[in-house]
C-alpha cells in the first residue's frame, strides 16, 4: 500500500505544480470513481471483478464500488466505501467497518459512498462552491473515455473535466522502485511459467493446454489470479494471427511436428502486468528455415534493446528493427534488392504490420502513448505505434519485434507496382503456410540505456537445450 500512497503523492506534487504553473489556486479535490461489480448479460453471474486502472493506481483498492479523493489543499486522502445490506454478511462474508478500509488502504479518512456530498463541502476550504477535479480523457489505444465520477448532490460543486487526466496519465507512465519490483515480479513467474511449458510442449497437444499450463503455474506458485490480456497459443500458420486466442479462434488447434509455437501471455500480480511472447518449434528442434526467421526477429529485438536510452525516439527504433528483419530476409534470399529502396516502400509494415511495442504498468498497453504535441505517424505500419515518444528513464516498454507471412498483406504487395520487385516469389511460396514469429520482452529505460527485466531463453541453442530437459537458467553460461 505504500506505493499507491507514493503514487497519490506524486500525483499531488504534479498537479500542485502545474496550478502554481498556471496561477490558479491550490485548491478542490482530485475524485474518482472505482470500477462496479459487472454481471454477465441478464443473469446474476457476477463477473471476476478487476478495479479501474487509474483508480488502482492510486488507491490499490481490490473491492468494487468505492469512490475515492485526494484534498489538493491538504493532500488527504478520503475514500467512500459502499454501505452493504446486512444479507451482505450471509453471503459473501464479513462486513467490514470504516476502520479496516482506512488502515488496509493507508489513507486519511473512509466515509460512506452515500456521504460524498457531505464530506467533500465539510473538508473544503476554498470559497465559493467546492471544486472537483474530474477524469475524463480519450485512451489512444481503445479510442474510449474515461467515465468522470458521478454521485448524488453533485451538482452543488463545481467540475474541471480537462486538468486531471493528462497530468494522472504522465504520473503513470514513470515507475517508481516499488511498481518496478511488482513489474518484475509478474515478469520472474510469466517468464518462469513460459519455461515450464516449452518444457511440456509436443505434437499433439491441443494449443490451449499450453495455455492452461500457464495460467497454472503463474496462479499456483505467484498468486496471480488474473492475466495482463487473455493469452495467445498460436502453433502452425495460426502464429501470422496476431491476435489469436479470441473467442472466434481459441487457441484450440493440434500441435503438429514441424510447427513453429507463438505463446504471448503474460502474468497480472497486485494490479501491475507482464507481457512476454516466446516463439519456438514444438518439437524442440529449430530446421534451417525457422532458424532465419526466427533469428531475424531475434536480432531486431537484441539491436533495438542495446540502442534503447533516454532520448532514443521509438519511431525510430521501429524503423531499426524493421531493417534488421529486412535484411535478414534479403540474406535468406526471401527478398531482393535495395534495403533503403524497401524501407522507402514500407515494405517492412507487410511482415510486421504491428508497431514495435507499447508502454507497460497497470495496463498492458499503458496510457500516456500520445500525449498532446506529439503526433501519430500515417505510413503503414509506423500508424499501429501506440507511442511515438522519445524514450525516458522510468519507462518500462514492450520491445516485440515479428515476422509474419500473412497472405493478406503478401499478395497484394507480390501485385504491386511498386513493391513486387522486391519479392523471390519461389522462397515467399515456401514460406506461404509458415505462420511467423514475434519475441517479446518487458524493459526498463534506465539512466544510460535500458534493462531487461524478462528472463527467458532466446538463444536457438538456448531453446533446444531447455526443450531436451536441460536447466533454465542454464548452470554454465559460457557452456554454447
Amino acid at each position: 500500500m505504500e506505493l499507491h500512497a507514493s503514487n497519490r503523492q506524486k500525483l499531488l506534487n504534479s498537479f500542485r505544480q502545474h496550478l502554481s504553473d498556471s496561477s490558479r489556486p491550490h485548491h478542490g479535490f482530485v475524485l474518482l470513481q472505482g470500477g462496479e461489480e459487472q454481471t454477465r448479460y441478464c443473469t446474476d453471474h457476477l463477473e471476476l471483478f478487476r478495479q479501474e486502472s487509474y483508480f488502482a493506481y492510486l488507491f490499490g483498492v481490490r473491492e468494487p464500488g468505492f469512490y475515492g479523493a485526494i484534498d489538493v489543499a491538504t493532500g488527504k486522502s478520503i475514500l467512500f466505501a459502499p454501505r452493504l445490506p446486512a444479507d451482505y454478511a450471509v453471503w459473501m462474508g464479513e462486513i467490514k467497518p470504516v476502520s479496516y478500509f482506512q488502515e488496509r488502504y493507508m489513507v486519511s479518512m473512509v466515509n460512506y459512498t452515500d456521504e460524498i456530498a457531505q464530506v467533500l463541502a465539510d473538508q473544503y476550504k476554498g470559497s465559493g462552491k467546492p471544486l472537483l477535479f474530474l477524469l475524463h480523457g480519450l485512451n489512444t489505444d481503445s479510442n474510449n473515455f474515461s467515465k468522470p465520477a458521478e454521485f448524488e448532490g453533485i451538482e452543488k460543486f463545481e467540475t474541471d473535466l480537462t486538468t486531471l487526466h493528462p497530468i494522472l496519465t504522465e504520473c503513470r507512465v514513470f515507475k517508481s522502485d516499488l511498481e518496478l519490483a511488482l513489474i518484475q515480479f509478474a515478469n520472474d513467474i510469466s517468464s518462469e511459467a513460459h519455461v515450464e511449458v516449452m518444457r511440456k510442449t509436443k505434437a499433439g497437444m491441443k494449443e490451449y493446454q499450453l495455455e492452461s499450463m500457464f495460467l497454472h503455474h503463474t496462479y499456483m506458485y505467484g498468486g496471480c489470479r488474473h492475466c495482463s490480456y487473455t493469452c495467445i497459443c498460436a502453433t502452425g500458420e495460426n502464429s501470422s494471427v496476431l491476435h489469436y486466442g479470441h473467442a472466434a479462434a481459441p487457441n484450440d488447434r493440434i500441435l503438429e511436428d514441424g510447427d513453429m509455437a507463438l505463446l504471448d501471455m503474460g502474468a497480472e500480480y497486485s494490479f501491475y502486468g507482464s507481457d512476454i511472447t516466446c516463439s519456438f518449434p514444438v518439437n524442440g528442434k529449430f530446421t534451417s528455415d525457422q532458424s532465419l526467421i526466427y533469428n531475424a526477429v531475434l536480432n531486431a529485438h537484441n539491436a533495438v534493446i542495446t540502442a534503447m536510452k533516454p532520448g532514443i525516439n521509438w519511431v525510430d527504433m521501429h524503423k531499426l528493427a524493421e531493417k534488421v528483419v529486412l535484411e535478414s530476409l534479403k540474406k535468406g534470399n526471401i527478398l531482393v534488392g535495395n534495403l533503403d529502396d524497401m524501407m522507402v516502400e514500407r515494405v517492412g509494415a507487410i511482415f510486421m504490420p504491428h508497431g514495435l511495442g507499447h508502454l507497460l504498468g497497470i495496463d498492458t498497453h499503458d496510457p500516456g502513448g500520445y500525449p498532446k504535441g506529439v503526433e501519430r505517424p500515417k505510413e503503414p505500419g509506423l500508424k499501429s505505434l501506440r507511442t511515438a515518444r522519445q524514450l525516458h528513464e522510468g519507462m518500462v516498454i514492450t520491445v516485440e519485434p515479428g515476422c509474419y507471412f500473412i497472405d493478406a498483406l503478401l499478395a497484394p504487395a507480390m501485385e504491386n507496382t511498386s513493391t513486387s520487385k522486391f519479392f523471390n516469389r519461389e522462397m515467399v511460396d515456401r514460406f506461404k503456410n509458415f505462420g511467423g514469429v514475434r519475441i517479446e520482452s518487458d524493459v526498463l529505460v534506465t539512466a544510460n540505456g535500458s534493462k531487461n527485466m524478462t528472463k527467458v531463453p532466446r538463444e536457438t541453442w538456448e531453446i533446444e537445450a531447455v526443450m531436451a530437459g536441460g536447466p533454465w537458467p542454464p548452470l554454465n553460461k559460457a557452456s554454447g
